[in-house]
């Protein structure tokens, strides 16, 4: 992931290890990080890397001789109250020097947005946005969930989607899908006996952590994406439509490796994107430490502009997905453009017109990041601020938080249910269950 606030903004303002501004470590800061999906091989990391970021010698903490027995709650308490006020003092340092260094530069840094800057929030239009938009019903939010149930003969995957406003519930929808190992008819050859058992392999390797079910990884993390946002287009009826992440998943953007859904899920983003235009997305558990450092600098009641989606997405252009194996070719906007065309144009065209912005609603809660179209990020980031006043000890929008609730109180547990009396009435009740609960990790 490549952010262009890096070299320009960041460079010469970073905190060394003893949380104080140094211009020495200017040009320490990577202008290109490596995340998830694009990264290759994990760098090593030496004796050196562990003692600053810790403290202390690696083999220090894997002495057992320093490890405490049993609890000791007061000296534990002491140690983290300490790590916590200092960890604070020099997060609150880095906070002012963001304010005069980094806030003045937001407006002229590389491949800034429109309106890019810090601005604080205005009081009439958001006592406006309460009476005539929020609680009007103007504003409705999506928010999806995905139960499992995985068994020998049979996996099922339950997907819900809720839309919710605050005059009410304004529908939940869902699919399953059912995978199913076994052939309905088999000829008994050793080969097709094998190739179930190749089948569950795969499972068993997603299981353990690895990527050998592709399919079913694909089901789990793009069909879902893909259904918030087509309920978000399709079926709200609102002005405003709230979601909750980063609009431009990776795993959407690439269809999961499905050249057809890849289609599918960008048409619709550019629905909710180039159409609509009339979004909000807010990341309930953003990854960008560098963006949120930022944010957290904000005073309450303020938010910031601070660049485009397409500059936190660049780096998907290199994937090359679909180079080879694809050779049709899928019609966008009448003109022929073959699958390895498609996420490049994407980012190009449709990601550039998305801004991130920073906001906090609370001098008590953290700073969050959202999404908006660049020529509404103004009144979207009123909106989000309005909505998230209201849980003043979060700081985030209420209306997402409730359609998550109305979505796992009417889906829940009720696929584990539907299958427990199903298996009942095929006469095996208790042969595919689960022997004990999975430990936590």
């Amino acid at each position: 992931m490549t952010s262009s606030l890096a070299p320009s903004l960041v460079g010469q303002c970073m905190p060394n290890s003893n949380g104080q501004i140094s211009h020495e470590d200017a040009g320490s800061f990577p202008d290109r990080v490596e995340i998830g999906p694009n990264a290759g091989d994990a760098p090593t990391i030496s004796a050196q890397d562990f003692r600053e970021s810790f403290g202390e010698d690696i083999h220090h903490a894997l002495d057992l001789e320093t490890w405490r027995t049993g609890t000791d709650l007061t000296q534990e308490y002491d140690r983290i109250a300490s790590e916590v006020r200092l960890a604070a003092e020099h997060e609150g340092t880095l906070e002012h020097r963001i304010r005069q260094e980094i806030f003045p530069r937001l407006e002229r840094a590389h491949n800034a947005p429109k309106n890019a800057g810090v601005y604080p929030a205005q009081a009439d239009i958001l006592a406006e946005i309460h009476r005539g938009l929020l609680f009007s019903g103007g504003v409705e939010a999506c928010d999806g969930t995905i139960q499992v149930h995985t068994s020998l003969p049979l996996t099922i995957f339950q997907i819900g989607v809720s839309l919710v406003s605050y005059r009410g519930d304004q529908g939940t929808w869902s699919q399953r899908l059912f995978r199913k190992d076994l052939h309905q008819e088999t000829s008994g050859r050793i080969d097709e006996l094998i190739e179930i058992l190749e089948r569950r392999a795969k499972r068993s390797a997603t299981t353990s952590g690895g990527m050998g079910d592709r399919v079913g990884q694909l089901v789990q993390k793009t069909v879902l994406d893909y259904g918030e946002r087509a309920v978000l287009l399709n079926k709200s009826q609102a002005p405003w439509r709230m979601g909750r992440g980063n609009p431009v998943t990776y795993e959407l953007l690439t269809g999961g490796g499905n050249p057809e859904l890849m289609v599918e899920a960008i048409r619709v983003l550019r629905g909710l994107i180039e159409g609509w235009q009339k979004f909000v997305f807010v990341a309930s558990e953003p990854r960008d430490f560098m963006l949120l450092t930022i944010a957290q600098a904000l005073p309450p009641w303020h938010f910031a502009i601070v660049q485009t989606l397409e500059d936190q997405i660049e780096d998907w252009l290199h994937q090359l997905r679909f180079a080879s194996g694809v050779a049709t070719k899928y019609d966008w906007d009448n003109e022929p453009l073959s699958a390895p065309e498609w996420i490049p144009r994407f980012i190009k065209d449709v990601a550039s017109k998305v801004v991130i912005g920073l906001f906090r609603a609370s001098p008590l809660a953290p700073a969050h990041l959202f999404y908006a179209h660049v020529d509404h990020a103004d009144l979207a980031a009123h909106i989000v601020l309005a909505d998230s006043m209201l849980q003043e000890h979060r700081g985030y929008p209420l209306l997402n938080d409730l359609a998550h609730h109305v979505c796992d109180s009417v889906f829940g547990n009720t696929l584990q249910r539907l299958a427990d009396t199903a298996y009942a009435a095929a006469g095996v009740p208790w042969r595919y269950s689960i022997s004990r609960p999975a430990r936590n990790r």
